[in-house]
């Protein structure tokens, strides 16, 4: 393999495929980078057995040139390191013997042991015959609207996974750590499909790192994978085998108090509220409403206390007293994209709904907790 390739274009596809290599894998030929130069394209591949990226590059004259086919691995920190800190605008990068490759410039050359590409395993990232659309846009607002609610306890694997529930042509995607719930519902064109499915939210995040263009991303749906096609990428995860639990009995109806709020506004008031509330106190903040006061507080025996007071409309005219904690009382409130949220209540014990009139396609749920 013998190529020339502009340093600027070669280190963004690198940086895009990276993303799948782990410093923890304990297949060495797993921590490099699969270059393959075929006729008119470079193809770039990276895996953990986890997730797999894989881009390329067309052959042009201005930022790449073919002088001869062929394919090696290379260690990825250490192509990424070269290719990042070299001052030249074209790289030139040749393979020699099957297992060495040399890196060069008009004034730099590294040589490195490479591996040969037989001892890369076999990847298949073939096309489903089922299919969904989403673009990009609405995708990314999937992701920042769940994610955060997902559980990082491997010990509970279903948890650590978004599920995505297709019936006809509505997508519901919930994720939940046991003690928060997030909903977005979304509707789809064209699915005559049902499908169950936990995907890892760590690859989703990791996928949602990749996108920039404005561009519809094709979803392909397998028993136990999902491949992503998005531009001239193709990012390929795992699914989490086990069900999900069911979430569709958790949201209650008829609340004894909803409120209408600023979002802004009580995110930050909760924000300086829990300034003295520790991780050690699960960051446990009370609200309280009497009338139309809202009362925010916490106390921590060892620092102080805090204590916030808002002016709210209360047309329900209940007074209510729950603790709750303030971090994810926060990240389901930045979730929405609104200027105003509803907040309802259902006892002090029972769960807090978080949702808005002007989006209706998104739920947030956060548990109450005991404080005696």
């Amino acid at each position: 393999m013998k190529i020339k390739v502009k340093k600027i274009v070669l280190l963004e596809e690198l940086n895009k495929v990276s993303k799948a290599l782990s410093s923890k894998n304990i297949i060495p030929v797993l921590s490099g980078i699969c270059f393959e130069a075929k006729e008119n394209k470079l193809i770039l591949t990276a895996s953990d057995n986890d997730i797999t990226i894989q881009t390329y590059l067309n052959e042009d004259n201005e930022n790449l040139e073919i002088k001869e086919q062929g394919n090696i691995v290379i260690q990825g920190k250490y192509i990424l390191d070269i290719v990042r800190k070299l001052p030249d605008e074209y790289i030139n990068i040749d393979v020699i013997d099957d297992s060495k490759v040399s890196i060069y410039t008009d004034n730099s050359e590294f040589n490195l042991n490479g591996i040969n590409k037989k001892e890369y395993p076999t990847i298949h990232l073939e096309e489903s015959k089922n299919k969904v659309m989403l673009s990009k846009d609405l995708f990314n607002e999937i992701i920042n609207q769940t994610c955060f609610a997902a559980s990082n306890d491997e010990s509970k694997p279903s948890l650590t996974g978004i599920n995505f529930n297709i019936t006809g042509n509505i997508l519901e995607c919930n994720s939940t750590d046991s003690y928060r719930l997030s909903r977005k519902i979304v509707n789809l064109s064209d699915i005559n499909e049902s499908f169950n499915l936990i995907i890892p939210s760590k690859n989703l995040l990791e996928f949602a790192k990749i996108l920039t263009e404005e561009d519809m991303i094709e979803i392909n749906i397998f028993n136990n994978k999902l491949l992503f096609k998005y531009n001239h990428i193709l990012f390929q995860t795992r699914l989490i085998s086990g069900t999900y639990p069911n979430t569709s009995n958790l949201i209650p109806e008829d609340p004894i108090l909803k409120i209408n709020i600023d979002k802004d506004l009580l995110y930050n008031t909760i924000d300086r509220t829990s300034i003295l509330a520790t991780d050690k106190e699960k960051n446990i903040i009370t609200l309280e409403i009497q009338g139309n006061h809202l009362n925010l507080k916490s106390f921590v025996a060892e620092i102080g206390k805090v204590e916030e007071k808002m002016m709210i409309n209360n047309e329900m005219q209940e007074n209510i007293k729950i603790s709750f904690s303030s971090k994810y009382m926060m990240e389901a409130l930045k979730a929405f994209s609104t200027e105003t949220v509803d907040i309802c209540f259902f006892g002090e014990v029972k769960p807090i709904i978080i949702n808005s009139t002007e989006d209706k396609t998104l739920t947030e749920l956060v548990l109450p907790i005991r404080t005696y």
